[in-house]
């Protein structure tokens, strides 16, 4: 019995060989399963890293702004998250935004704190024109608008893969036809939703090591920006999630206290009745 399970012992990294060629598919066999990563904002106390989401919005201000708008968030909210009043300011300040005078004139201004994102296209026709007929998301929800939607951006923004490098065996894994060929202006990303585009998405790389410099000198590698990025994305789709948190502990906090004292004024006023 000891050889036989010695000998299984022994073959179970051969038979499984094969396997870590193939990408390993998420629950449903639909696609390679996202990477796994835990962010400092999940759990029921869960808060924001606030230097990581700054980075996120350096990463957003330098890369993602060019194409994706997030309409629903102002300069102002940017002080959530530690930047100064006149830091923000400044930000808003560099932008030039569409205002009317006091004769109705259409004028550019600097931006104000109150003022929302400035958006990349004046419309969605423009924004599809300019990016090959479909026009860039809106991020400001995109991480509330996916399926386990902060790791599946953090595994999307590392998920791009150059398909002429792949194998006949891993192009096999991916389900993908003899036939099957990204074309041009498409890039091959496996954690894509596969659906009729089949790991076919419009949108280039947009990160890559080194890509951008942080003001705070943290290492800038391709994990550390996603994770940042999504820290960011994360905190815009629910900036108030730690409010809503702490307030949860303190009802939850006050539920027990309660029953505490209900329990024992039922037995203080039941204990003649025993």
């Amino acid at each position: 019995m000891r050889k036989l399970i010695a000998t299984g012992a022994f073959l179970l990294p051969l038979l499984a060989a094969p396997a870590a060629i193939a990408p390993a598919l998420a629950e449903g066999g639909h696609g390679p399963a996202l990477l796994p990563a835990k962010f400092s904002f999940e759990g029921p106390f869960g808060t924001y890293d606030r230097g990581a989401a700054q980075r996120g919005y350096q990463i957003y201000k330098d890369v993602c702004a060019a194409c994706h708008s997030m309409s629903l968030l102002s300069y102002r909210n940017l002080m959530d998250l530690g930047l100064s009043e006149a830091a923000v300011k400044g930000i808003a300040a560099d932008v030039q935004v569409q205002d009317v005078n006091d004769k109705g004139e259409q004028i550019e201004r600097p931006g104000k704190p109150s003022d929302h994102f400035k958006k990349p296209f004046p419309n969605d026709a423009a924004a599809a024109a300019a990016n090959g007929g479909a026009a860039p998301p809106d991020l400001s929800l995109i991480i509330k608008a996916r399926p386990d939607g902060a790791r599946y951006v953090f595994s999307l923004l590392q998920g791009y893969v150059e398909f002429d490098k792949l194998s006949d065996q891993e192009k096999a894994a991916y389900g993908l036809a003899k036939d099957y060929k990204v074309e041009d202006g498409k890039h091959f990303n496996k954690y894509f939703h596969p659906g009729e585009q089949g790991y076919k998405i419009g949108m280039a790389p947009p990160l890559a090591d080194g890509a951008v410099t942080y003001i705070d000198g943290t290492k800038n590698d391709l994990p550390t920006m996603a994770r940042d990025v999504v820290t960011f994305l994360a905190w815009a789709a629910e900036p108030k999630m730690e409010d809503r948190k702490r307030t949860g502990v303190r009802v939850i906090l006050f539920m027990l206290i309660f029953a505490g004292l209900m329990y024992a004024v039922k037995r203080k006023v039941w204990a003649d009745a025993h």
